[in-house]
């Protein structure tokens, strides 16, 4: 497991931005809103969210199998690019947390370029897009965080790797990955609530319970465990509130100064 590091406020023209790295991914993330949005997008209540994905290399050709249910119940496998498959992903998660209807008929738009990949990502199958959600989504919530949009909770969230003799590792890399029997992005609220649950390969419930309680003891503070305690370690969300205090500390000293 990699130490993450992420920044905010880093890019003049956006309203608000941040950089964020973790388990090789370095992602930045810029915020413009709210703006004025066109007239066929406008929503009269609500502000509309718009995400773009934008990768490390080219523009993005590699293609997610997406299930989706018609009237009858069956299953589909939809092929759409990687990216788009991110940004739905991603999309469906903030647009649970932002409260768009504090400012109707405008855009807020996010913008989100992966600017590293860690070694070997290309030897995971082009069906895999779990590897770079969670840095997009704490990237994401730092750059609103910095241009002020309002939500309703901050969110952190994390990878974790099952092996197939059950052992949990976080974050792992793409040649663990490739080795485990499960993969799964969790998502969890300041307050503790699970707000994305992600999975891949094959699992039982049990398993399934064991990541899930791993992932929220990575991302919330109350829920940190004694040897993590002992050992010093930030949960996600006690990282994200650092470096938001140190930002806003930075900021303070140059007024006063």
């Amino acid at each position: 497991m990699t130490v993450p590091s992420a920044d905010v406020s880093i890019l003049h023209r956006a309203d608000g931005s941040a950089r964020y790295s973790a388990a090789g991914y370095t992602v930045v993330a810029a915020v413009n809103g709210p703006i004025e949005v066109t007239r066929r997008d406008e929503l009269p209540q609500h502000a509309a969210l718009e995400v773009n994905v934008r990768p490390a290399v080219g523009v993005g050709s590699e293609y997610q199998s997406v299930q989706t249910h018609d009237i009858s119940d069956l299953t589909w496998h939809l092929q759409v690019p990687k990216e788009r498959h991110l940004e739905s992903l991603i999309h469906s998660t903030l647009r649970d947390i932002v409260l768009t209807h504090m400012h109707p008929r405008t855009l807020i738009q996010l913008t989100l370029q992966i600017v590293n990949t860690p070694e070997q990502e290309n030897t995971l199958p082009a069906s895999f897009a779990l590897s770079p959600l969670p840095a997009l989504l704490n990237a994401s919530m730092l750059s609103l965080l910095s241009a002020s949009i309002p939500m309703s909770s901050t969110f952190t969230s994390t990878l974790l790797a099952v092996s197939s003799s059950g052992d949990l590792s976080i974050n792992p890399a793409p040649k663990v990955l490739l080795s485990t029997s499960s993969a799964h992005v969790f998502a969890f609220s300041s307050t503790g609530n699970l707000i994305l649950d992600l999975s891949e390969g094959e699992f039982d419930m049990d398993t399934w319970e064991k990541a899930h309680d791993k992932a929220k003891e990575e991302c919330c503070k109350e829920q940190l465990s004694e040897d993590a305690m002992e050992e010093g370690k930030p949960s996600l969300q006690t990282f994200v509130e650092r470096v938001v205090e140190a930002r806003v500390d930075k900021e303070r000293a140059w007024k006063n100064g």
